[in-house]
């Protein structure tokens, strides 16, 4: 199918109990036609636009039948083809009748194409021949031959063909005729060739646009002009730091602490991992939440997982006790040092 054709889409005409019982609605169906828009869809109501340009008629079914079960639609249809005219062969010349035959799902053959344009109206087969234009290429079957060889009168013609009966004074008409198709052809691939590049140009101008908005914002992310929101850790960790929360998502606590590196065990308190939070109401400034996570217990651990962080959010770890008191050794010891030696040099 393509675009122009008409396809007949017939579904169940529903009525009364009465009409049903006695068998008046069995061969009623409602019956309605829709033609291939230039997009080589078909608008259905309650089911919108269906492409079946390009399809066949099985294909089309199919498709069909997906979208109304889609739309919770009974899928009980027949689909058919009531109109051919995407598909055609123009006959010309010295013919009844010229014409445009439309290819339909039954193949059109070139006695067929003939018979459709009311037959040949030469005098002298001897110089008369029938003509085919097709992709480019001229093929001439001299008249004699086409009706003494049977092979040649059935010939298959396929979509865009042009036929063309002529004698050999009438050449100048033949050339005329098949140069108008050629320019038909032409200013028809011209013109997709036209719309495709300014496809691509719009495209190529839309890639360029995003590539330098998503550089401009790298940029301003990495000078650190973007609006962002902070978690700040601070303690026992790794280094003092403030973690940026992700854009679009939220971020654990587990995020935030092996983001740094984790908790150090030789001077970490893990049994005191702290979260304070401030309270947003601006009467209550300075009123403090704090979580505490005893980390110990691996199943406790879980939690920091769990654990959903705010903008401004303080994570503290508390030192070990034997940190705290090496510390302060560490701190009293120099200055004993220095009395030792004062007292030695008096």
């Amino acid at each position: 199918m393509g675009i122009g054709d008409v396809v007949l889409l017939a579904t169940p005409q529903t009525g009364s109990t009465v009409e049903q019982l006695t068998g008046l609605l069995a061969a009623s169906n409602s019956r309605q036609g829709y033609t291939v828009q230039d997009d080589g869809t078909i608008s259905i109501p309650n089911v919108g636009r269906v492409q079946v340009s390009g399809m066949t008629l099985e294909e089309a079914e199919a498709e069909l039948f997906q979208r109304l079960v889609e739309n919770q639609i009974d899928p009980t249809f027949s689909l058919e083809i009531a109109e051919f005219n995407s598909k055609k062969v123009s006959i010309g010349g010295a013919v009844t009748q010229p014409t445009v035959a439309p290819i339909t799902l039954t193949p059109l053959y070139l006695d067929e194409a003939l018979s459709a344009a009311g037959g040949i109206t030469v005098e002298d087969q001897d110089y008369a021949s029938v003509r085919i234009y097709r992709d480019g290429t001229l093929y001439q079957v001299p008249l004699r031959d086409l009706y003494s060889n049977n092979g040649l009168r059935r010939i298959q013609l396929v979509d865009g063909d042009s036929v063309f009966v002529d004698t050999a004074y009438e050449l100048d008409l033949a050339q005329a005729y098949f140069e108008q198709q050629i320019r038909i052809s032409e200013f028809r691939q011209a013109s997709r060739v036209a719309a495709l590049n300014e496809l691509n140009s719009e495209m190529s101008i839309r890639r360029n646009a995003l590539g330098e908005a998503r550089d401009n914002y790298m940029t301003r992310l990495e000078l650190d002009s973007v609006d962002r929101d902070y978690v700040y850790l601070t303690g026992e960790v790794d280094s003092q730091a403030r973690y940026p929360l992700p854009f679009g998502k939220t971020a654990s606590l587990a995020d935030a602490l092996y983001s740094n590196g984790g908790v150090p065990t030789e001077t970490g308190n893990v049994r005191e991992i702290y979260v304070l939070r401030g309270s947003p109401d601006p009467r209550e400034f300075g009123a403090v939440t704090a979580w505490q996570l005893d980390a110990r217990d691996a199943t406790n651990f879980m939690l920091a997982t769990r654990f959903e962080l705010r903008p401004n959010d303080v994570i503290f770890v508390a030192e070990q006790p034997v940190t705290r008191w090496g510390r302060v050794i560490s701190q009293i010891t120099p200055s004993l040092i220095t009395s030792a030696a004062s007292a030695a040099t008096n």
